[in-house]
């Protein structure tokens, strides 16, 4: 049986989270004796789209599949439907696409989608406010960008379930540790900023999270530095080396655990090559609190 080849085509290599999606593909692929070819777009989605274009157009060896994670605000429709027509399997990951029931239909080769529900890791971020914040107070919230479908959910969400006794203020960094804190350096710039009462700072990303706290650490004035840091800051995503980690030594309050699903695209991927069968259209992965949000109240009751 010919060994099946895949490319995985991510959106940085600088962002926790998507270092883990590399690991979890690697792992997955001499699990299954796949070979893996891993693409960086760096946050470019012109970029990713040249890159997968060249692979499916011009490439002399092609891949069986495309393991695919947007850029940006598009999934790239023409980008997959050439996949799919040229026999290249396509699997996109923490995106919803309407095109993929259309490629089912008409290609005989895997299309489907894994994802997180990102509204719902927002309804665990409001959750989280209200046991970290039980009086009410203010918060600053660092979103992904704003061609971002997950980070768009993931807001909603939030607002959703956040209590009505907590305010909202926006930021907006590109899921890096040095956008978020360069976004946050240059809100706390504004004169307006640093005089205001802030009781959390909640990112849509761990490493958002810690990028913020290093912009709070830098303040100049020692009363309003500690005032800063102070406030819990909390992140998602949740990797045990990173999010997980953080949280049990203290640098976030909490984080959601949003696992990688590279490995289970790889395992789905190689299932279907075995059996013929075609994976299901979608497949969601679960979320959760960390730590459990009964947990997260006892905490800050006890402080």
């Amino acid at each position: 049986m010919k060994k099946l080849s895949v490319l995985v085509a991510l959106t940085t290599d600088d962002n926790d989270y998507q270092v883990e999606q590399a690991a979890a593909a690697e792992d997955a692929s001499r699990r299954n004796g796949v070979d893996l070819k891993i693409l960086y777009a760096d946050n470019d989605a012109i970029r990713q789209s040249q890159q997968l274009l060249q692979v499916i157009q011009s490439a002399p060896v092609k891949p069986d599949a495309i393991i695919f994670e947007p850029a940006g605000s598009t999934s790239l429709p023409q980008v997959a439907r050439a996949a799919a027509a040229g026999g290249i399997g396509w699997v996109i990951l923490n995106r919803e696409a309407e095109y993929i029931q259309d490629l089912r239909r008409t290609y005989k080769v895997p299309v489907f989608a894994i994802t997180s529900d990102h509204q719902e890791i927002g309804r665990i971020q409001g959750r989280q406010m209200a046991a970290l914040l039980p009086q009410g107070g203010s918060v600053v919230y660092i979103q992904g960008p704003s061609g971002s479908d997950a980070a768009q959910q993931r807001t909603e969400g939030m607002q959703e379930n956040k209590p009505a006794n907590v305010q909202v203020r926006m930021l907006r960094a590109q899921w890096t540790e040095g956008s978020a804190h360069q976004a946050v350096s240059a809100w706390l710039r504004l004169s307006t900023s640093r005089e205001l009462r802030i009781d959390a700072i909640i990112a849509q990303d761990d490493s958002m999270a810690i990028g913020a706290k290093k912009a709070f650490q830098e303040i100049s004035d020692n009363e309003q530095r500690r005032r800063w840091l102070a406030a819990p800051f909390t992140g998602c995503d949740g990797l045990p080396k990173t999010g997980q980690a953080w949280v049990r030594n203290g640098q976030l309050a909490a984080t959601i655990v949003v696992p990688p699903n590279t490995g289970l695209a790889i395992d789905m991927l190689a299932r279907a090559a075995q059996s013929g069968t075609l994976p299901p259209e979608r497949t969601y992965t679960e979320t959760r609190s960390f730590p459990a949000l009964d947990e997260l109240l006892s905490s800050r009751r006890n402080r």
